[in-house]
């Protein structure tokens, strides 16, 4: 039985391109006016996912459940409940501001009093009040972004589905998308929100870490840093950190190394034992260093620490099937 506090639900998720798992058994909920980000790299099932929760899809197995509807029988009911915007904008180019709103408050069979209002609002949350009558083809990145985010949500839906809406535009613009997700959400709105920008997934209320189909993690930004990640994170803070790196990463109780800003981010199974390694490193080196110490991850710490372990569980069952 769905409960009205869980938008969307799925149990054992699959699809396969023939003998190409896209999708394996993914499992999870997500909560009425929840941020829920899906995380992972290109090519990591995000958007075949989402493509089967907004009934574009038919799932290979499994279970769902968007609003109440399921994936597998009730897609056209879901698809007028949703909003959906991919990371391409659906917005046809050779049409003004105001004539792709009007065509969207169409397909969603608005009425004329509600489209009244709702042609308003969008142009102000865009910015583009000034700028119904330019074709949309010349807009810049980030106000295509915010029309076609305004278009999804024509009709209010419950819960939209944004597959990589901040591919290809500037940080401001970025930002400023944000803030609007954010006050979708403080108004009840459910929003599933797929990326690769480790950055964002610190803005959502849980993620999903998804990796070649499967689901290696899930849980809030400070969990998936505190208790899922079993190693721990050092910043060396050195001259020549590139060159740093090269030795640093060959010595024992080093699980992964890499640039972060001007120093180095370093994975290690013991602080301490590390600590004294990297130092007598360094100093045999000639690299001069202001600072070894243990930190939080970052979200993208996370992610590669995971996303290693999971090869390293993975490759002795490769060798095995040879």
């Amino acid at each position: 039985m769905n409960s009205p506090e869980i938008a969307v639900r799925v149990k054992d998720l699959e699809r396969r391109f023939g003998s190409f798992v896209a999708v394996n058994r993914v499992s999870f909920e997500v909560k009425k006016g929840e941020i829920f980000g899906f995380l992972g790299p290109n090519g990591a099932g995000k958007s075949t996912t989402i493509r089967m929760l907004c009934g574009i899809l038919a799932p290979s197995g499994g279970t769902g459940s968007v609003v109440g509807l399921d994936i597998q029988t009730q897609q056209e009911q879901i698809k007028a409940r949703i909003g959906y915007m991919s990371q391409k904008f659906s917005l046809y180019e050779d049409l003004t501001v105001e004539e792709n709103i009007d065509f969207y408050s169409g397909i969603y069979c608005i009425s004329a009093e509600k489209k009244r209002e709702r042609k308003a609002w969008v142009l102000e949350m865009a910015g583009l009040q000034d700028h119904r009558h330019i074709r949309t083809g010349i807009l810049s990145g980030g106000w295509k972004q915010r029309l076609s985010l305004g278009c999804a949500i024509l009709h209010e839906p419950p819960v939209i589905f944004l597959d990589e809406p901040t591919s290809g535009v500037d940080p401001i613009s970025r930002r400023q998308f944000w803030d609007l997700i954010y006050d979708l959400a403080g108004k009840g709105v459910t929003v599933f929100v797929t990326t690769h920008y480790m950055d964002e997934a610190e803005y959502c209320d849980r993620i999903a870490l998804i990796y070649r189909g499967e689901m290696i993690a899930l849980g809030t930004p400070a969990t998936l840093k505190t208790e899922t990640m079993q190693e721990d994170v050092m910043e060396v803070l050195c001259d020549r950190p590139q060159d740093a790196m090269g030795f640093i990463e060959h010595l024992p109780g080093i699980n992964g190394v890499a640039l972060f800003g001007r120093g180095l981010h370093v994975v290690v199974a013991d602080v301490d034992q590390a600590t004294q390694v990297i130092t007598a490193a360094l100093q045999e080196h000639n690299c001069a260093f202001e600072r070894i110490g243990k930190i939080v991850p970052s979200m993208e710490d996370v992610f590669v620490s995971l996303i290693e372990a999971q090869d390293r569980r993975e490759q002795p069952q490769e060798e095995v099937h040879r």
